[in-house]
């Protein structure tokens, strides 16, 4: 089977290398291009009036700052998430494979299976931390998601060490 375009899931932790990697070969092998795509979490405004009372002024300027500098808080993470992905993107470029990056805010599974099937892809790379039992059921599984939801081939990565030979993107961002 051909894979012409590969959307790849990369979180910020150590497993995004092996990730990566992974997906290198593959591109490499099937002469395919890449979207390097990864998902921010935001917090909801819901929780945050959880945490901030309601009727005063005081509790509205509050409210008002704290939205503000979770704004700025994103921005920053906005920015450091690009730097990281334009990491990779060079990366996978130097190898003469087509890459392109991408981001989104939301819940992962739901983001990664969207943007895949919006880009075209005709299969997703994620990776897997490996949770079982209940830290699975309690923590969630994007994987496990994709693999339900997805409208193209996924390929799972289990968690492994980073590849020797490969410069992690994490080290710079």
């Amino acid at each position: 089977m051909l894979f012409t375009k590969i959307l790849v899931a990369l979180d910020r932790s150590p497993q995004a290398a092996v990730v990566f990697a992974e997906a290198l070969e593959v591109a490499h092998i099937e002469g395919s291009s890449l979207m390097l795509f990864n998902c921010l979490h935001s917090q909801n405004e819901e929780s945050m009036a959880s945490f901030i009372g309601i009727g005063t002024l005081a509790d509205v300027n509050m409210y008002h700052a704290a939205k503000q500098i979770q704004r700025e808080n994103l921005q920053k993470e906005i920015e450091q998430v690009q730097d990281w992905l334009q990491n990779y993107c060079q990366q996978a470029t130097a190898k003469d494979i087509p890459t392109e990056f991408d981001y989104g805010l939301g819940e992962p599974g739901a983001l990664i299976c969207d943007r895949a099937k919006k880009w075209g892809a005709d299969l997703i790379i994620v990776g897997r931390r490996g949770h079982q039992g209940l830290a699975e059921v309690f923590l969630g599984s994007v994987s496990n998601y994709v693999v339900h939801h997805a409208h193209c081939s996924v390929l799972v990565v289990q968690g492994a060490a980073v590849p020797d030979n490969l410069e992690t993107a994490t080290s710079k961002a």
